[in-house]
């Protein structure tokens, strides 16, 4: 039994009155991106303003925080210091907060979610900016009800990655920009540099990229019983508050079919963190991920480590050409290389896995800066135009392929982005470490053999939820802190070999 103290017993049934509301609130959220006319976009904030308020009700409760107090001196094993933990975080996020403050960024959200849409549609910022500037006061509002030390913004990031700070994040990125920086240049100016290849405009039928998305995901392991797959504009993966309901989107664009396809592979390993914790977490404050780093390690071990290798291109390789007949003219190496083309992108979720980081430098860069109040929104676009230029060496054509590219401002997610980036460099330690235990995965790719690396990850990181902290679960899992020389060591193994040997 996870839970034996009383008084945390006595927590986790008070606790299933809020989670009951997340379970519904995910529902209505899944719908409102996936299946709602748009025009119910009113009342859906509505009614997503209410209960968030009904939720603050809960946790700020006098009976639920005496509850939390009292257990705070008891003698506690690892998995209810965890529900501890976790609760106490999120009591001090719901008291420092006004009621009306939570309720209009529910409302702002669901109606900036339309206009960002019909203004990605448009190519017109002017249809966004008005909902951009009220997020960005209210994130703003955030962050002095919340505190913080330094920077405003490290109390925004620390809502998606416990503990993480301005400093630490500049860190890190310090130490692998010159690495990216420096092989985007030098495969750029290589001789077996290629900005195009002819596989991305081979069409295909959506019925058909679906049932391939189904057979990939199928050897994975996906339960069709407890997961499903669905069409967004911008791929994502939910779970209903619980491992038996968790679903992912993907998208058709009806050519370049690695886009579907790995955006399928990289939400499958959201989904997988979802469906492989622990059951007894279940419905209680520890379930699900434990931050949005580590989960994006997952999807993007899955989308990089496994969809992007030469191994997985061999294991499906029938199966694509099935999916795709004019496959048939090229062999899987041309594929791996179509797979893995690095050239620098004006679309963040297409970028290769060097690139990639840039994207994200300077995202977060940006939301700095609209944090500080030294970047009014009105000028968003051009601030964006001019970054681009300067990290990828491309200028956006429009807005749609610029600023307008991204859904996560209209969420209100301001200070996730950075979560990408640590994601993407802790996948490749997470490989390093699975490495040492089974052995070069490549093998096990190749046979459609995934139970072993479904295993250890279980093992080491989804069985936990979000009992211990991002950084201890990190070093428990690979037995050191976060380390970006495994993502340099595998940049340079993967594409000096493929463009600069």
């Amino acid at each position: 039994m996870r839970f034996e103290n009383e008084t945390i017993r006595e927590i986790l049934r008070e606790y299933r009155k809020i989670w009951a509301i997340h379970h519904l609130r995910s529902l209505a959220e899944w719908d409102s991106d996936v299946m709602m006319p748009k025009g119910g976009s009113s009342l859906r904030g509505d009614a997503l303003a209410e209960s968030a308020n009904l939720v603050q009700s809960f946790y700020t409760s006098d009976h639920f925080v005496s509850l939390v107090r009292r257990a705070e001196g008891a003698d506690l094993n690892d998995y209810e210091r965890g529900v501890l933990r976790v609760l106490k975080r999120t009591i001090h996020y719901y008291m420092a907060l006004p009621p009306e403050l939570v309720a209009e960024e529910e409302r702002t959200v669901e109606s900036a979610k339309r206009a960002w849409e019909q203004a990605k549609e448009k190519s017109d910022f002017s249809i966004f900016a008005p909902h951009l500037e009220k997020i960005v006061d209210i994130q703003r509002k955030k962050a002095e009800h919340l505190g913080y030390e330094g920077h405003p913004y490290n109390a925004l990031i620390d809502l998606y990655e416990e503990g993480a700070t301005v400093d630490f994040i500049d860190r890190v990125f310090s130490e692998v920009l010159p690495t990216v920086r420096d092989a985007l240049k030098r495969i750029v100016e290589s001789e077996k540099y290629f900005d195009h290849h002819e596989l991305e405009d081979i069409t295909y039928e959506r019925q058909d990229m679906e049932n391939l998305n189904r057979t990939v995901l199928t050897s994975f392991g996906a339960d069709w019983g407890h997961f499903r797959m669905d069409v967004s504009a911008h791929p994502f993966t939910i779970d209903l508050a619980g491992p038996q309901d968790v679903r992912i989107t993907t998208w058709y664009q009806g050519k370049d079919f690695r886009r579907s396809l790995l955006a399928a592979v990289h939400e499958w390993g959201h989904a997988l963190y979802e469906l492989q914790q622990d059951a007894e977490l279940c419905c209680t404050p520890v379930s699900g991920g434990v931050s949005l780093g580590i989960h994006e390690s997952q999807s993007r071990f899955w989308e990089n480590h496994i969809g992007r290798s030469l191994a997985f291109v061999e294991a499906f390789y029938e199966d694509f050409r099935f999916a795709i007949p004019s496959l048939e003219a090229y062999e899987p190496m041309e594929v791996f290389r179509y797979f893995n083309m690095v050239r620098p992108e004006l679309i963040r979720v297409e970028a290769d896995e060097i690139s990639y980081i840039l994207h994200i430098v300077l995202r977060y860069e940006l939301e700095k800066v609209l944090i500080e109040g030294s970047l009014p929104v009105s000028e968003l676009p051009q601030a964006w135009n001019e970054k681009m230029e300067e990290y990828l060496g491309v200028t956006p054509p429009d807005d749609a392929h610029g600023v307008l590219q991204d859904i996560h401002w209209a969420l209100g997610s301001i200070g996730y982005f950075p979560t990408y980036a640590l994601g993407t460099i802790l996948s490749a330690q997470i490989r390093h470490a699975m490495e040492l235990d089974l052995g070069p995965i490549g093998e096990l790719i190749r046979m459609k053999n995934f139970g072993p690396i479904r295993i250890w990850l279980k093992e080491k990181i989804h069985q936990w939820g979000s009992v211990y902290p991002p950084n201890e679960l990190i070093k428990r899992a690979t037995g050191e802190e976060l380390n970006p020389e495994y993502f340099k060591k595998h940049v340079k193994e993967r594409y000096e070999k493929m463009y600069l040997s």
